[in-house]
């Protein structure tokens, strides 16, 4: 089988379609290991959600879970740089194609949009969805505590904690949103914002592809709520897929 080698020797399928089967029948969750920061709370924070969690950049694992949670934190240059270092974007690509579940958290919402603009360096995002990330023009940055947010109708991601306060650390956001629905049967993007010194986004949900910008796993009860909003989401998948692991051969 043929297939881009990674540093560690992995080789990523592009036909993997399996995940590996959880145990417990729980929806299996891959926490993106990239070397951004310290990502053992949101791992803690999956499993009392009740996710099966391991935290991993292989191809297998990224790409046969039932769901994929990107952590970023640190500057939007750094952040992209070490997401292409282990054939990141390609991956996540590949899921939210297939209309596989994928939740980015803070930076990893960030560089989901076109461009980051930080301390004059431009540097291009993944481009999912239009928008720049810029400096927010508050008083005092970065803005680091709990701040309401504005939810809007249909939300599922919130359900339950649409009054609720998230925790916040980040001195960069994006404060426009410009996004053209081309296809008539697309449903918009549900976009939830929050503001220090302008408003921002905090948050978006697009079909498989949902991100906040706040620290769910920082969050409190209203983060734990959220995330489990998530996982409960994923239960269908954990289903299908619990007597069916993918053999090595499939996910090599």
């Amino acid at each position: 089988m043929t297939g881009k080698v990674l540093q560690d020797g992995a080789v990523i399928n592009p036909h993997a379609t399996l995940k590996p089967a959880s145990p417990d029948g729980k929806p299996t969750v891959t926490v993106l290991d990239y070397g951004s920061g310290n990502v053992r709370s949101a791992v803690r924070a999956l499993e009392r959600a009740g996710a099966e969690v391991i935290l991993s950049a292989k191809p297998a694992d990224v790409l046969n879970a039932d769901g994929l949670v990107v952590p970023g934190v640190g500057a939007f240059e750094t952040v992209m740089k070490e997401l292409k270092a282990v054939d990141a974007l390609r991956m996540i690509g590949r899921r939210v194609a297939g209309h596989r579940p994928v939740l980015a958290i803070c930076v990893g919402l960030q560089v989901l949009f076109e461009t980051g603009v930080e301390h004059g360096t431009v540097t291009e995002g993944m481009g999912e969805w239009p928008g720049t990330v810029e400096l927010l023009p508050a008083e005092v940055v970065p803005h680091m505590g709990w701040n309401t947010v504005t939810v809007p109708e249909g939300s599922r991601l919130f359900a339950g904690v649409e009054n609720e306060r998230f925790y916040f650390v980040h001195s960069y956001g994006v404060q426009h949103w410009d996004f053209d629905v081309i296809q008539p049967r697309m449903a918009a993007p549900l976009v939830t914002w929050s503001e220090h010194g302008a408003q921002f986004i905090a948050a978006v949900e697009n079909g498989p592809l949902c991100a906040t910008q706040f620290h769910p796993e920082k969050s409190g009860d209203a983060g734990a709520r959220l995330l489990r909003n998530w996982v409960d989401s994923l239960r269908g998948g954990a289903r299908t897929g619990a007597a069916q692991a993918a053999t090595p051969e499939e996910t090599a």
